[in-house]
Formats: C-alpha cells, sequence, structure tokens
C-alpha cells in the first residue's frame, strides 16, 4: 500500500505519516524544503516528489492533502482525479469562495473524501449519543493554545480571510463534536471574538458561536480558549436532569482519524458524510463573516 502526503503545511501530516508508515510506503511532496527536511529525517524511505503532479502521477492507494486551506480548491481537483480515497486536514475551507469550490469537486465523489477533526474518532467521543428528545442545549469548549501564531508561525492560518483564524481552525474541533452528536441541520445564531492576551495576533485569542439546529431548536454554544496552558476538549450535554460532561484530552483521535481513513482505503465509503462536514465549514465560514 503507497498513501502520498500531498503537503505539510501543518503539523497534522506529521502525525498522520507516523501511523500511516506502520501500514505501507510513504510518497511526499512538499514545497517548503524545512517542513520536507524534517518530514524524510523521521521517513528516510518516503519517496520524495518534486511536484504534486509528479506525485500523483505515483501509483497510489491513498492520498492526505495539507496544503494551506487557500490553496486547497486548486489542489483539490488533481488530487480528486486520482481516483483513490483522499483526507482532507482540517479545515477544508475557510472562507465562502473556498467553501463553494471544493463543495462543487467533492459532491460527485463524496463517498472517498474524508475531512474531519480528529477529535471526532476520540475513544472518549467516538462512541457516544446523545437522544435529541432529552436534550436541553449542548455546549463545546475548546482549549488549544494559540500562542505560536503570535510569533509570526503560519501567518496564513491567523488572517480570517485565508485559514480563517482562531474562530476557525479551533473552532471547528467544537462545532465538529457538536454536530456528531445532533446532525447537520444547524445554522449560525451569532459569534463574537476578541483579543485577550496575545496582542500581535491577525485574528483573535478569544471567541464564541452560536448554533442552533432547526427540527429540535436545540441550542449550542462553542467556546473557543486559545490562550491555555493544557489542551482539551469538553462537550457538555444539558438535560432536565442535569448536565454530562464528556471530556477529551490524551488520545485526541489521531490515529483514530487514520484507522478511519485506512479503512476507506480498503473499500469503505467516508464515516463522515459531506453533508455533515460541508454543514461544519458553513457554520465556521458564517462565524467568520458575521
Amino acid at each position: 500500500m503507497r498513501i502520498a502526503m500531498a503537503g505539510l503545511a501543518t503539523s497534522h501530516p506529521y502525525a498522520d505519516a507516523r501511523t500511516l508508515a506502520r501500514h505501507g510506503e510513504l510518497a511526499v511532496w512538499e514545497p517548503d524544503a524545512q517542513r520536507l527536511a524534517t518530514f524524510t529525517e523521521e521517513h528516510p524511505s518516503a519517496a520524495v516528489a518534486a511536484g504534486l503532479e509528479e506525485l500523483l502521477a505515483r501509483d497510489l492507494d491513498g492520498i492526505v492533502l495539507t496544503v494551506p486551506t487557500p490553496l486547497v480548491p486548486a489542489a483539490l481537483g488533481p488530487v480528486l482525479d486520482a481516483g483513490v480515497p483522499v483526507f482532507i486536514n482540517k479545515p477544508a475551507a475557510a472562507t465562502r469562495d473556498q467553501l463553494t469550490a471544493i463543495d462543487k469537486l467533492i459532491r460527485p465523489c463524496a463517498e472517498r473524501v474524508l475531512s474531519s477533526s480528529v477529535l471526532r474518532f476520540a475513544p472518549a467521543f467516538r462512541d457516544r449519543s446523545v437522544d435529541p428528545a432529552d436534550v436541553l442545549a449542548v455546549r463545546a469548549t475548546v482549549r488549544h493554545d494559540v500562542g505560536i501564531w503570535a510569533t509570526g508561525y503560519n501567518p496564513w492560518q491567523d488572517t480570517p480571510g485565508e485559514g480563517g483564524g482562531t474562530l476557525v481552525t479551533m473552532g471547528v474541533h467544537g462545532v465538529e463534536l457538536l454536530v456528531a452528536l445532533l446532525g447537520p441541520e444547524v445554522s449560525l445564531v451569532g459569534a463574537a471574538g476578541a483579543i485577550r492576551h496575545y496582542d500581535t495576533l491577525r485574528s483573535e485569542d478569544t471567541g464564541v458561536i452560536a448554533m442552533q439546529w432547526w427540527g429540535s431548536g436545540i441550542p449550542g454554544t462553542v467556546e473557543v480558549l486559545g490562550v491555555s496552558e493544557e489542551e482539551s476538549y469538553t462537550v457538555t450535554v444539558h438535560t432536565r436532569n442535569g448536565a454530562e460532561e464528556i471530556v477529551i484530552a490524551g488520545d485526541l483521535g489521531y490515529e483514530g482519524t487514520i484507522d478511519a481513513f485506512l479503512s476507506m482505503v480498503g473499500g469503505a465509503p467516508s464515516p463522515v458524510p459531506w453533508e455533515q462536514t460541508r454543514a461544519i465549514l458553513d457554520v465556521l465560514v458564517s462565524a467568520r463573516e458575521a
């Protein structure tokens, strides 16, 4: 089995490759020489391609796409043309134009495209379910420090009109978890962001996203806390009988996500319907616009 790592724009594909290397051969393309050198030092047997076209010309069984979010629409067309399962590291889109472009590309082949927060596949969450009839409200709290962006690292991630900023790039984790529980029939109610600590950010370090599910009327909120000493994620489900908390820490679901992708390489459809992923991205894009 050969899996192509198409881009190394964030930390995620490095984690993905450690799991994938246990299952097959790796091929990689990344235009940034330093990122590529870091990768090949850890995976010296990986086949290195000089460009995306050369990478996709190889005999592949699956592709992990991780380019800067503004470049996803341009890269996605050729990647999908390869005809193999594709995992797009989050978020697949951060603006309305980006979302419109990838939606047109993905819809005809949605069963072989996966894009998700890894948290959906975390052991503490993946088997959880709720009965919407019992739910009064839901809340997701995302604690993930964004101080590295304040140093100028990966500026496109922190730029609202490019990678979406903190509200999108970290907010995706919370929106993903709530949509996984309650479904994709959801829309944005409102959003706000502020810089509370990291003054050199282009976006925000603290934010909130308010949502509501159409059929049930259940309200939900996502708290994005980008100033935090520890990384953790909590979902609170409020019912008449009290509140149940689902805490995700430690195993965040990286390996579970790759296991799901490998099932697709083996012939299974994407475990996350595009309808859900598109709803998540629409909420995030709408929050950014708001």
